[in-house]
């Protein structure tokens, strides 16, 4: 019999090493990840209220700080510096265009991503839109500090299971169910 035959079927296990089965699947990395959250966290809630204050991205003349930031990039792809092409096109067609619209978005984004990462409520889904926005705004060409959020971000997606352990996904996430263990089911409740 040869392996693949062997194999054919079956279903193989690879052991998580230790260290990272204590990151994303003990509780008691939650410490660890109160840290990170409350600081990237207080970055996006920051960022939105900022954002949320202002009359160039929600106010009256909603819209016009999101073009400045826009046509900047656009300009940036122009002189062939740190945007590519197809982004600097998706802003330029895509954005601009619907500058009003995409400032509330990224506005209200932000402040959501914050209080989901600060309270630690669905802190996996905060992260993922948190990293996305810092994807968006490297994409743009801005450096800062999106890509030490970025990868904060990424590490919290990964942990999800116990990164919002002290916060609300304690109690949410059994409330809610997840992927493998729906409401539904009867299921243990992991606050238990």
């Amino acid at each position: 019999m040869t392996i693949k035959e062997e194999l054919k079927g079956k279903n193989i296990i690879i052991p998580e090493n230790p260290v990272s089965n204590f990151l994303f699947n003990n509780t008691r990395s939650g410490l660890l990840w109160l840290v990170v959250r409350l600081y990237l966290g207080y970055a996006w809630l920051n960022a939105g209220i900022h954002k949320v204050t202002s009359d160039k991205w929600v106010g009256s003349d909603a819209g016009a700080g999101l073009t400045g930031f826009v046509k900047g990039a656009v300009g940036k792809a122009a002189d062939g510096k740190d945007v590519t092409g197809w982004y600097a096109s998706f802003l330029e067609n895509m954005v601009l265009p619907n500058a009003k619209v995409f400032s509330y978005f990224v506005a209200f984004g932000e402040v959501l991503v914050g209080l989901g990462l600060i309270l630690g409520l669905l802190t996996g889904v905060a992260a993922f839109f948190g990293a996305f926005m810092n994807a968006s705004f490297l994409f743009a060409g801005t450096l800062s500090t999106n890509p030490l959020l970025f990868i904060l971000a990424t590490w919290i997606v990964l942990g999800w299971k116990v990164a919002g352990w002290y916060g609300l996904d304690r109690w949410a996430l059994p409330f809610l169910g997840t992927p493998w263990n729906s409401r539904n089911k009867k299921n243990q409740s992991i606050s238990g």
